[in-house]
């Protein structure tokens, strides 16, 4: 059955929906690094979070019709999901570290918070560059292996990071605890931001090790 297969058209577009849905991580990431700069810009960059986040669930629900429909697909169905859902936890992430700074009201944020930040964007960068090579995974598996390695060593980052801002912020916060609360919340969710983009990473590498 491998040769009849290899005969049926298959279905390229996921490729163009993980670049499209990696670009959307991009923006989010960047409108999350704006947000954390403080100031009067933080309500403008928690919307632009906001739109960026309705824009991937688009892009999921297109790649999630897709898989049932299409009759053969660049590689298992599962993987497709899988990716997706994770590239989609991303960007929710993002959005759940907005909401938590428009419930605490917050305008200002430690130099770990920003720090969190760029790493996310370092992340969403690679990301995107991972999607854009899975087209070709055959000759660029090892550009691929060296991003996945490339984000775990951005989350080992973000872990010393967060530990050293909730040091810095339970300091701060003996005299404010509704301070500690908020900036924990937020430090939680910015950890998290993290971890999504190594998730993604995780899956890329799992699909390469099925299909080379």
């Amino acid at each position: 059955m491998r040769w009849f297969h290899a005969l049926l058209p298959r279905e390229d577009s996921f490729f163009d929906w993980f670049v499209e849905h990696a670009q959307i991580l991009l923006k989010g990431a960047e409108a999350l690094r704006e947000l954390l700069a403080g100031g009067e810009g933080v309500p403008a960059a928690c919307a632009e979070i906001m739109r960026q986040e309705h824009a991937a669930d688009d892009v999921t629900r297109e790649v999630m019709l897709a898989v049932r429909r299409t009759f053969i697909t660049p590689f298992d169905r599962s993987d497709i999901r899988e990716l997706t859902v994770s590239l989609d936890d991303a960007i929710d992430q993002m959005q759940k570290t907005a909401k938590s700074i428009i419930l605490f009201e917050m305008r200002e944020f430690q130099p770990q918070m920003r720090e969190l930040g760029d790493l996310a964007i370092q992340a969403a960068y690679l990301t995107l560059e991972a999607t854009e090579l899975l087209r070709g995974m055959g000759k660029n598996a090892s550009r691929l292996n060296a991003i996945a390695e490339a984000v775990t060593r951005i989350e080992d980052r973000s872990d010393e990071v967060y530990d050293q801002g909730m040091k810095a912020l339970l300091k701060a916060g003996r005299e404010h605890p509704m301070d500690f609360i908020a900036g924990a919340d937020v430090y939680d969710h910015l950890e998290k931001v993290i971890d999504r983009f190594e998730d993604v990473a995780n899956h890329i590498s799992g699909i390469l090790l099925e299909h080379l």
